[in-house]
Protein backbone atom coordinates (compact mmCIF):
# COMPACT_ATOMS: atom_id res chain seq x y z
CA UNK A 1 0.00 0.00 0.00
CA UNK A 2 2.92 2.33 0.45
CA UNK A 3 5.29 1.49 -2.24
CA UNK A 4 4.59 5.05 -3.61
CA UNK A 5 6.37 6.81 -0.67
CA UNK A 6 9.20 4.36 -1.01
CA UNK A 7 8.54 1.37 1.20
CA UNK A 8 8.70 -2.34 -0.82
CA UNK A 9 6.29 -5.01 0.79
CA UNK A 10 8.61 -6.66 2.99
CA UNK A 11 9.67 -3.26 4.78
CA UNK A 12 5.93 -2.39 4.94
CA UNK A 13 4.96 -5.62 6.90
CA UNK A 14 7.96 -5.07 9.48
CA UNK A 15 7.06 -1.04 9.94
CA UNK A 16 3.23 -2.20 10.86
CA UNK A 17 4.68 -5.34 12.37
CA UNK A 18 6.55 -3.40 14.78
CA UNK A 19 3.96 -1.04 15.50
CA UNK A 20 1.72 -3.35 16.38
CA UNK A 21 4.13 -5.28 18.54
CA UNK A 22 6.52 -2.90 20.37
CA UNK A 23 9.12 -3.98 22.36
CA UNK A 24 9.73 -7.23 20.26
CA UNK A 25 12.77 -8.78 19.71
CA UNK A 26 14.19 -8.88 15.95
CA UNK A 27 13.70 -12.84 16.15
CA UNK A 28 10.30 -12.31 17.52
CA UNK A 29 9.62 -10.15 14.92
CA UNK A 30 10.56 -12.61 12.26
CA UNK A 31 8.74 -15.56 13.78
CA UNK A 32 5.55 -13.82 14.07
CA UNK A 33 5.79 -12.57 10.55
CA UNK A 34 7.51 -15.33 9.11
CA UNK A 35 10.31 -13.36 7.90
CA UNK A 36 13.81 -14.50 6.91
CA UNK A 37 16.64 -12.50 9.17
CA UNK A 38 18.43 -11.40 6.05
CA UNK A 39 15.06 -10.51 4.71
CA UNK A 40 13.94 -8.63 8.05
CA UNK A 41 17.35 -6.67 8.20
CA UNK A 42 17.57 -5.67 4.59
CA UNK A 43 13.90 -4.27 5.80
CA UNK A 44 15.17 -2.47 9.23
CA UNK A 45 18.53 -1.07 7.00
CA UNK A 46 15.31 0.41 4.68
CA UNK A 47 13.49 1.65 7.50
CA UNK A 48 16.16 3.73 8.81
CA UNK A 49 16.93 5.25 5.18
CA UNK A 50 13.63 6.28 5.18
CA UNK A 51 13.94 7.43 9.46
CA UNK A 52 10.91 5.08 10.00
CA UNK A 53 12.87 3.23 12.37
CA UNK A 54 15.46 4.16 15.18
CA UNK A 55 17.34 2.99 18.37
CA UNK A 56 15.09 3.38 21.33
CA UNK A 57 15.98 5.75 23.48
CA UNK A 58 15.52 3.52 27.01
CA UNK A 59 17.44 0.73 25.38
CA UNK A 60 19.86 1.41 22.48
CA UNK A 61 20.30 -1.65 21.84
CA UNK A 62 16.27 -2.28 20.85
CA UNK A 63 14.68 -0.96 17.49
CA UNK A 64 11.56 1.49 17.82
CA UNK A 65 9.15 1.92 15.44
CA UNK A 66 8.28 6.02 14.44
CA UNK A 67 4.60 6.80 15.30
CA UNK A 68 2.91 6.21 11.80
CA UNK A 69 1.69 10.12 12.09
CA UNK A 70 5.30 11.34 11.88
CA UNK A 71 6.57 8.54 10.13
CA UNK A 72 3.75 9.89 7.21
CA UNK A 73 4.87 12.87 7.34
CA UNK A 74 8.48 12.18 6.66
CA UNK A 75 7.37 10.33 3.92
CA UNK A 76 5.27 12.78 2.62
CA UNK A 77 7.91 15.44 2.99
CA UNK A 78 10.66 13.31 1.07
CA UNK A 79 7.97 12.58 -1.92
CA UNK A 80 7.55 16.29 -2.39
CA UNK A 81 11.38 17.06 -1.87
CA UNK A 82 11.64 14.71 -4.61
CA UNK A 83 9.17 15.86 -6.77
CA UNK A 84 10.37 19.38 -6.32
CA UNK A 85 13.55 18.56 -7.80
CA UNK A 86 12.13 16.17 -10.63
CA UNK A 87 10.34 19.66 -11.64
CA UNK A 88 13.43 21.59 -11.18
CA UNK A 89 14.98 19.05 -13.51
CA UNK A 90 12.56 19.13 -16.21
CA UNK A 91 12.37 23.28 -16.32
CA UNK A 92 16.33 23.30 -16.27
CA UNK A 93 15.83 20.77 -19.43
CA UNK A 94 13.74 23.21 -21.21
CA UNK A 95 15.41 25.94 -20.41
CA UNK A 96 18.43 24.18 -22.08
CA UNK A 97 16.35 22.82 -25.06
CA UNK A 98 15.61 27.02 -25.49
CA UNK A 99 19.23 27.92 -25.38
CA UNK A 100 20.29 25.43 -28.02
CA UNK A 101 17.79 26.13 -30.24
CA UNK A 102 19.19 29.68 -30.28
CA UNK A 103 22.45 28.92 -30.23
CA UNK A 104 22.26 27.18 -33.05
CA UNK A 105 19.64 29.55 -34.89
CA UNK A 106 22.23 31.22 -36.59
CA UNK A 107 24.13 28.27 -38.07
CA UNK A 108 20.71 26.86 -39.39
CA UNK A 109 20.08 30.17 -40.90
CA UNK A 110 21.38 29.43 -43.80
CA UNK A 111 19.40 26.23 -44.78
CA UNK A 112 15.62 26.96 -46.37
CA UNK A 113 13.72 26.44 -42.96
CA UNK A 114 10.72 28.38 -42.49
CA UNK A 115 9.88 27.74 -39.25
CA UNK A 116 13.39 29.20 -38.12
CA UNK A 117 14.43 32.84 -39.12
CA UNK A 118 17.56 34.60 -37.76
CA UNK A 119 17.11 38.21 -37.21
CA UNK A 120 20.98 40.37 -36.74
CA UNK A 121 21.06 43.41 -34.74
CA UNK A 122 18.15 45.63 -32.18
CA UNK A 123 17.08 47.00 -35.72
CA UNK A 124 15.80 44.05 -37.36
CA UNK A 125 14.62 42.79 -33.91
CA UNK A 126 12.09 45.65 -33.65
CA UNK A 127 10.76 45.95 -37.40
CA UNK A 128 10.03 42.01 -36.64
CA UNK A 129 8.09 42.54 -33.39
CA UNK A 130 6.13 46.23 -34.90
CA UNK A 131 4.93 43.55 -37.83
CA UNK A 132 4.33 40.70 -35.11
CA UNK A 133 2.36 42.85 -32.88
CA UNK A 134 -0.23 44.25 -35.65
CA UNK A 135 -0.79 40.31 -36.45
CA UNK A 136 -1.86 38.91 -32.99
CA UNK A 137 -5.04 37.80 -32.50
CA UNK A 138 -5.86 36.48 -28.42
CA UNK A 139 -2.66 36.32 -27.04
CA UNK A 140 1.06 37.84 -26.14
CA UNK A 141 3.52 35.93 -23.37
CA UNK A 142 6.45 37.47 -22.22
CA UNK A 143 9.61 36.71 -20.44
CA UNK A 144 11.84 39.98 -19.55
CA UNK A 145 15.19 39.43 -17.55
CA UNK A 146 17.56 41.82 -16.84
CA UNK A 147 15.78 43.41 -13.92
CA UNK A 148 15.09 47.16 -14.23
CA UNK A 149 13.73 48.05 -17.89
CA UNK A 150 15.74 50.62 -19.16
CA UNK A 151 13.96 53.53 -19.64
CA UNK A 152 14.14 54.03 -23.24
CA UNK A 153 12.99 50.23 -23.96
CA UNK A 154 9.83 51.37 -21.49
CA UNK A 155 9.24 54.38 -23.65
CA UNK A 156 9.53 52.38 -26.85
CA UNK A 157 7.44 49.81 -25.45
CA UNK A 158 3.96 51.44 -24.13
CA UNK A 159 2.49 52.37 -28.01
CA UNK A 160 3.08 48.78 -28.63
CA UNK A 161 1.25 47.65 -25.49
CA UNK A 162 -1.17 50.03 -25.55
CA UNK A 163 -2.56 49.01 -28.56
CA UNK A 164 -2.46 45.35 -27.95
CA UNK A 165 -4.19 45.71 -24.36
CA UNK A 166 -7.13 47.79 -26.47
CA UNK A 167 -7.50 45.24 -28.98
CA UNK A 168 -8.52 42.96 -26.11
CA UNK A 169 -5.69 40.97 -26.38
CA UNK A 170 -4.11 38.48 -23.17
CA UNK A 171 -1.11 39.90 -21.94
CA UNK A 172 0.95 37.68 -19.50
CA UNK A 173 4.51 39.46 -18.49
CA UNK A 174 6.91 37.83 -16.06
CA UNK A 175 9.88 40.02 -15.03
CA UNK A 176 12.92 39.15 -12.46
CA UNK A 177 12.06 40.22 -8.43
CA UNK A 178 14.49 42.71 -8.74
CA UNK A 179 12.34 44.83 -10.57
CA UNK A 180 10.26 45.05 -7.34
CA UNK A 181 13.18 47.97 -6.20
CA UNK A 182 13.36 49.96 -8.76
CA UNK A 183 10.47 52.15 -8.63
CA UNK A 184 10.31 53.43 -12.79
CA UNK A 185 9.96 49.49 -13.66
CA UNK A 186 7.10 49.10 -10.91
CA UNK A 187 5.48 52.16 -12.37
CA UNK A 188 5.44 50.52 -15.85
CA UNK A 189 4.42 47.10 -14.43
CA UNK A 190 1.80 48.45 -12.67
CA UNK A 191 0.97 50.80 -15.94
CA UNK A 192 0.37 47.53 -18.28
CA UNK A 193 -2.12 46.38 -15.47
CA UNK A 194 -3.84 49.36 -15.13
CA UNK A 195 -4.69 48.49 -18.61
CA UNK A 196 -5.48 45.19 -18.08
CA UNK A 197 -1.90 43.06 -18.71
CA UNK A 198 -1.15 40.41 -16.21
CA UNK A 199 2.25 40.57 -14.88
CA UNK A 200 4.56 38.41 -12.22
CA UNK A 201 8.24 38.36 -10.83
CA UNK A 202 10.53 35.42 -10.39
CA UNK A 203 13.93 34.79 -8.85
CA UNK A 204 15.28 34.20 -12.45
CA UNK A 205 14.30 33.53 -16.30
CA UNK A 206 15.84 31.39 -18.62
CA UNK A 207 16.23 33.56 -21.57
CA UNK A 208 14.29 36.97 -22.95
CA UNK A 209 11.37 35.31 -24.85
CA UNK A 210 8.01 36.44 -26.63
CA UNK A 211 5.45 34.15 -27.66
CA UNK A 212 2.33 35.00 -30.13
CA UNK A 213 -0.75 33.07 -30.07
CA UNK A 214 0.96 29.85 -29.59
CA UNK A 215 2.12 29.91 -33.10
CA UNK A 216 5.29 31.87 -33.43
CA UNK A 217 7.95 33.15 -30.91
CA UNK A 218 11.07 35.37 -30.67
CA UNK A 219 14.22 34.31 -28.41
CA UNK A 220 17.20 35.94 -27.76
CA UNK A 221 20.35 34.90 -29.40
CA UNK A 222 22.54 36.14 -26.22
CA UNK A 223 20.93 36.33 -23.20
CA UNK A 224 23.54 38.23 -21.56
CA UNK A 225 23.55 41.00 -25.02
CA UNK A 226 19.96 40.69 -26.65
CA UNK A 227 20.82 43.23 -29.27
CA UNK A 228 22.58 40.77 -30.81
CA UNK A 229 20.00 39.08 -31.96
CA UNK A 230 17.65 36.59 -31.89
CA UNK A 231 15.35 33.39 -33.53
CA UNK A 232 12.04 33.57 -34.54
CA UNK A 233 10.44 30.21 -34.58
CA UNK A 234 6.97 28.92 -35.76
CA UNK A 235 7.62 25.16 -35.39
CA UNK A 236 4.41 23.80 -33.81
CA UNK A 237 6.32 21.18 -31.79
CA UNK A 238 9.23 24.21 -30.52
CA UNK A 239 6.38 26.33 -29.90
CA UNK A 240 4.77 24.15 -27.68
CA UNK A 241 7.79 23.52 -25.64
CA UNK A 242 8.27 27.18 -24.87
CA UNK A 243 4.48 27.62 -23.99
CA UNK A 244 5.27 24.72 -21.29
CA UNK A 245 8.26 26.61 -20.23
CA UNK A 246 6.33 29.78 -19.31
CA UNK A 247 3.50 28.17 -17.88
CA UNK A 248 5.69 26.47 -15.71
CA UNK A 249 7.52 29.50 -15.20
CA UNK A 250 4.23 31.59 -14.34
CA UNK A 251 2.71 28.94 -11.60
CA UNK A 252 5.50 29.55 -9.54
CA UNK A 253 6.37 33.38 -10.06
CA UNK A 254 4.37 35.78 -7.69
CA UNK A 255 1.83 38.39 -8.77
CA UNK A 256 3.34 41.90 -8.89
CA UNK A 257 0.95 43.33 -6.04
CA UNK A 258 1.68 40.28 -3.48
CA UNK A 259 4.38 38.96 -1.89
CA UNK A 260 4.94 35.33 -1.15
CA UNK A 261 4.71 35.02 2.55
CA UNK A 262 7.98 33.82 4.37
CA UNK A 263 8.17 32.55 7.91
CA UNK A 264 10.89 33.85 10.14
CA UNK A 265 14.39 31.97 9.36
CA UNK A 266 13.53 30.94 5.81
CA UNK A 267 14.91 32.08 2.29
CA UNK A 268 13.24 33.99 0.17
CA UNK A 269 12.60 32.58 -3.90
CA UNK A 270 15.37 34.91 -4.75
CA UNK A 271 18.41 32.95 -2.29
CA UNK A 272 17.29 30.05 -3.03
CA UNK A 273 17.95 30.62 -6.61
CA UNK A 274 21.08 32.44 -5.42
CA UNK A 275 21.99 29.04 -3.70
CA UNK A 276 21.26 26.68 -6.39
CA UNK A 277 23.48 29.26 -8.55
CA UNK A 278 26.76 29.09 -5.92
CA UNK A 279 25.68 25.26 -5.66
CA UNK A 280 26.43 25.31 -9.36
CA UNK A 281 29.64 26.94 -9.13
CA UNK A 282 28.17 30.20 -10.73
CA UNK A 283 30.60 33.70 -10.37
CA UNK A 284 29.06 36.58 -8.55
CA UNK A 285 28.79 38.53 -11.86
CA UNK A 286 27.05 35.56 -13.36
CA UNK A 287 24.52 35.46 -10.07
CA UNK A 288 23.89 39.19 -11.04
CA UNK A 289 22.82 38.94 -14.50
CA UNK A 290 20.80 35.64 -13.73
CA UNK A 291 18.94 37.73 -11.01
CA UNK A 292 19.17 40.97 -12.71
CA UNK A 293 20.71 43.07 -9.94
CA UNK A 294 24.93 44.79 -9.62
CA UNK A 295 27.32 42.40 -8.79
CA UNK A 296 27.10 44.25 -5.24
CA UNK A 297 23.83 42.90 -4.16
CA UNK A 298 24.45 39.39 -5.53
CA UNK A 299 27.60 39.46 -3.45
CA UNK A 300 25.65 40.74 -0.57
CA UNK A 301 23.55 38.12 -0.87
CA UNK A 302 25.89 35.51 -1.05
CA UNK A 303 27.14 36.42 1.94
CA UNK A 304 23.84 36.53 3.59
CA UNK A 305 23.64 32.67 2.75
CA UNK A 306 26.83 31.92 4.29
CA UNK A 307 25.84 33.71 7.45
CA UNK A 308 21.99 32.45 7.40
CA UNK A 309 24.01 28.99 7.00
CA UNK A 310 26.31 29.23 9.53
CA UNK A 311 29.01 28.82 7.09
CA UNK A 312 32.58 30.25 6.46
CA UNK A 313 33.39 29.47 2.99
CA UNK A 314 31.03 28.52 0.04
CA UNK A 315 31.46 24.97 0.32
CA UNK A 316 30.87 24.64 3.66
CA UNK A 317 27.31 26.74 3.02
CA UNK A 318 26.64 24.28 0.24
CA UNK A 319 26.80 21.33 2.44
CA UNK A 320 24.95 23.16 5.22
CA UNK A 321 22.18 23.75 2.38
CA UNK A 322 22.03 19.94 1.65
CA UNK A 323 21.77 18.55 5.23
CA UNK A 324 18.76 21.70 6.02
CA UNK A 325 17.04 20.76 2.63
CA UNK A 326 17.76 23.51 0.66
CA UNK A 327 19.75 21.77 -1.90
CA UNK A 328 18.99 17.93 -3.01
CA UNK A 329 21.34 15.70 -1.62
CA UNK A 330 22.41 14.27 -4.78
CA UNK A 331 23.33 16.27 -8.20
CA UNK A 332 20.21 17.50 -10.25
Amino acid sequence: MLINLGLDAVAETVYRGMLAHPGSSLAELGSRLHILEEDLRGALDRLSELALVRASLDDPSQVHAVDPHLGMEILLARQQAELAAQQQRVEASRAAAARLISEFAHEQSSHSNASVRYLEGVDAIRDYLAALNSQVVKEFLTFAPGGAQTPANMQASRPLNRRLLERGISMRTIYLDSIRRDPPSVEHAEWLTSHGAHVRTAPSLPNRMIICDRRESIIAIDSDNTEVGAVAISSPGLISSLCALFESEWRSAQPLGSAPAQQPGELTPQQVTALHLLAQGATDESIAKKLGVSPRTARRIATGLLTHLNARSRFQAGVHAVQEGYLPSSPE
